[in-house]
């Protein structure tokens, strides 16, 4: 079963051509085994047995002859009234072991003959200079040669019957194949729309064409992305509001804070409002996602290159392998933003990290490893979800709020791509970032 699905058409066009045509080969296949069995076969019997009984007929006559002036008027009347070209050849006999010359391309007039004349024969056919069947019979003093129109032992309505059905089903099937194509073509617009709505490009020129049910389908996708797209700007309406309410009291409590001096519970009330601002900082930036940046082309090494050298600035050692151009349509700051959450987690957890990115097929894959502990195989998942942290004391110098990996997930299946985490081969873990060209 699995093999049969293998060669079956991906497609729809394809599977939905297979359902017509199938079908349609198959009834062909059975009309044409039932005319040439039933149809085909028994007019050439007949036309066999016709032909046989006059041949067998005038051999009788001219052995009943008495003198050549009889066998004379016996040849006129097979020329006139039954079609038959005759020549007595006297004294001639027919070469080899002709009884046993039953292969030509008439066998039912083989057959015919050899039940009905009892002697030696032999047929054969000719296209020059007339399309003829040439039939010999060995009499006893000599050979009688008849020709007569293939037309006699061959019915022509084989091949009208084939060519018409031939004819007729590649009409319908090239009728069938752009009709379909016509019904296919909204459910590849719609799969294309939906693809591109999904990697954050705008589709506000789809419309719903087609069939009802695909009008249907394009028409509640027109209402999800409306809804998609209300969400995210009444998410980023709100999330302006929030940032403005949250971030100014925090001011305020620096300020005052500022204004006591020093001390170690000052110091202490310092470091907690700097990790509630960075906490408050790592949840607008998880929450405000991709906001109403539109994707433009990006040349993915210059990108890279800006990430890694603010990297570097951080002190940390990043090598950033060289490659080709590849530019590829993505919303750049969030991007950038992704890369930046990746490379400075690799840097908070190894000494060394590697940049690289390289065409893979029709997406762009880029790496970052680093030498790090690395995360064990089966908490790899798990560090994507929102303010998870393998460290449990939450300890902000040890790591972020939990959102880093969370933002970069976001932002790439974003652009239709994803992130996963495996070993990486310096040693720690490698972050895999696949994008859609």
């Amino acid at each position: 079963m699995a093999r049969l699905k293998r060669l079956l058409p991906r497609t729809l066009f394809g599977r939905s051509l297979l359902i017509i045509v199938t079908p349609m080969v198959l009834v062909q296949v059975v009309a044409a085994y039932i005319f040439y069995e039933r149809h085909w076969d028994t007019v050439s019997r007949h036309l066999a047995q016709g032909l046989a009984g006059d041949v067998a007929t005038v051999v009788k006559l001219i052995d009943d002859s008495s003198d050549a002036e009889e066998r004379a008027s016996v040849l006129a009347t097979a020329r006139e009234f039954m079609g038959l070209e005759t020549r007595l050849e006297p004294g001639a006999v027919l070469a080899g072991d002709a009884l046993a010359q039953t292969g030509s391309r008439y066998p039912y007039l083989d057959r015919t003959l050899k039940r009905r004349l009892g002697r030696p024969f032999r047929v054969e056919d000719r296209s020059e200079p007339k399309e003829r069947v040439l039939i010999d019979v060995q009499l006893d003093d000599g050979v009688l040669h008849i020709a007569t129109s293939r037309k006699r032992v061959f019915s022509s309505t084989t091949y009208i019957f084939i060519m018409w059905m031939v004819g007729s089903s590649v009409v319908l099937l090239a009728i069938a194949i752009f009709f379909l194509s016509r019904q296919i073509r909204p459910i590849r617009r719609l799969a294309e729309a939906a693809d591109s709505f999904g990697k954050g490009h705008r589709v506000d020129d789809f419309k719903p064409e087609g069939a009802s049910e695909v009008r249907q389908a394009g028409a509640a996708f027109r209402v999800m992305r409306e809804r998609i797209q209300r969400q995210i700007s009444q998410r980023t309406e709100m999330l302006a509001g929030v940032s403005h309410d949250l971030r100014t009291p925090l001011t305020r409590m620096k300020l005052h804070l500022a204004m006591l001096g020093d001390g170690a519970e000052i110091a202490s009330l310092k470091s907690d409002v700097a990790e509630m601002q960075n906490m408050v900082e790592g949840y607008l930036a998880f929450a405000r996602g991709e906001g109403g940046e539109a994707p433009v082309p990006t040349e993915l090494f210059a990108l890279l290159g800006e990430v890694v050298a603010r990297g570097r600035r951080k002190g940390g050692t990043i090598d950033l392998a060289s490659g080709g151009d590849i530019t590829v349509a993505v919303r750049r700051n969030a991007l950038e933003r992704c890369l930046t959450n990746l490379i400075d987690n690799a840097l908070r957890h190894g000494e060394r990290v590697v940049v690289a990115a390289a065409r893979r097929g029709a997406a762009v894959e880029i790496t970052i490893d680093d030498d790090g502990p690395g995360i064990p195989e089966h908490e790899r998942e798990e560090v994507f979800k929102a303010f998870h942290r393998l460290d449990a004391s939450r300890n902000p110098e040890t790591g972020g709020v939990g959102l880093g990996l969370t933002i970069a997930r976001d932002v790439v299946r974003g652009h239709g791509g994803d992130v996963v985490l495996k070993t990486s081969p310096i040693g720690g873990l490698r972050a895999l970032v696949r994008l859609p060209l």
